[in-house]
Order: C-alpha cells, then structure tokens, then sequence
C-alpha cells in the first residue's frame, strides 16, 4: 500500500515537510511505502473551468497535475500539507487540488486522505477545514488523529520543537495505516467498497 504526500509549501524542508516527514516515517513503520511530492517554487495556474478534462481525465495545462492524475491507481492514500497564509492553504496548493479533484474526483473514491497544516501562531484549524472539503465530497474516507493535524513553529527547527504536533502526525500515520489496512483486508474478504449510484446535479433554481 502506498501514499503520496504532497508538500504545498514553497519552502522544500520547512516546517509543513518537517510534519509530512514525520508523518511519512511513521507510516513506513507501520508497514506503507511513501512518496513525498514538493510542487516547488514554480508558478501553479489556476482552474479555468473549460471542462476539458471531463472528457479527457487530464489538465489542458500539462504539469504535475496531470503527473499525478496518470498515478493515480499506483496510489491507496494521500497527505497534503501547507503552510497556513491568512488563515488558509497556500495559493499553490489550492491551485493544484482544484485541477486535481476535478480532473480526476471521481477516482478518489474510496481512497483514505488526510491533511496537515504548519503554522506560527494562528489560522490553522481554518486551512485544515479548508483542504478536508475536498475528500468530503469525493467519498473518500478521513482519519483522525489526537488533535488537528497542525505543527506551530516559524522555522524546521522550531516545529521540531513541537513535540504534541509532532506526535499527532504520528498519531495520524497509525490511524491512517489502520484503515488502509482494514480496507484491504475487506477486499481480501469479498466486501466491496459502497456502490455509488450515478450523481445527480441540482441547482437552487430547480
């Protein structure tokens, strides 16, 4: 089993990787292989609702987006992470996710994500309700843990410091490697995951 944990931060090893670390370590103890995707300082565009990839399964933009949508089989479970700006995700992962989940929503389904935000002092429990609403409606299935998955500090060597964050992405990491557990072992089992009937779009006007 294999998860993909996605950095959003434009800094390679701050504090948010200094949390997906932790939680990436945890999870191979427990028997899961890990990948650790950082979207860099580069530019990531935004959503141009052409719908393009309803037909296609891919972005029109062509970059990392659409790397990992042509992986999406290879992986059981995701961790995104960001660093908290005005009490929300970093613009570059907010970019990235609204491409991903569009193009590829459907294909989330009954995989298991989790988020993890990094911050100085406040706003983080806004951005990590922010980044849950992409799995809630995608039918994907969320751990928890002992507290919000946030880690304080303004630098690695400070979120190191933060010794209950710290221990909740490991509290993550071993509730999220129990479910993909018990996921596969119902598949070994003969239960499927939950049938999904054919969505119906409404607006407020009818």
């Amino acid at each position: 089993m294999k998860v993909l944990l996605v950095n959003g931060s434009p800094h390679q090893k701050g504090c948010t990787y200094t949390a997906l670390q932790e939680t990436a370590e945890e999870l191979q103890r427990q028997g899961m292989e890990t990948e650790l995707l950082w979207l860099t300082t580069k530019a990531v565009p935004g959503c141009m609702a052409c719908g393009a990839c309803w037909t296609s399964g891919q972005c029109v933009r062509g970059d990392l987006v659409n790397e990992v949508l042509a992986r999406l089989d290879e992986f059981d479970g995701f961790v995104f992470g960001s660093p908290v700006y005005y009490s929300g995700p970093s613009g570059q992962l907010c970019s990235f996710m609204d491409r991903l989940f569009y193009a590829g929503g459907s294909r989330m389904a009954g995989k298991v994500a989790a988020s993890v935000v990094s911050c100085r002092r406040g706003g983080a429990t806004e951005s990590f309700e922010r980044l849950n609403q992409y799995y809630l409606m995608n039918n994907m299935i969320l751990p928890g843990s002992q507290y919000w998955n946030q880690i304080h500090g303004n630098s690695a060597e400070e979120a190191r410091q933060d010794l209950e964050g710290l221990q909740t992405m490991r509290t993550l990491a071993r509730n999220m490697a129990w479910i993909l557990k018990c996921i596969e072992a119902g598949k070994k089992a003969g239960i499927p995951l939950p049938e999904q009937e054919q969505k119906t779009f409404t607006n407020f006007i009818r």
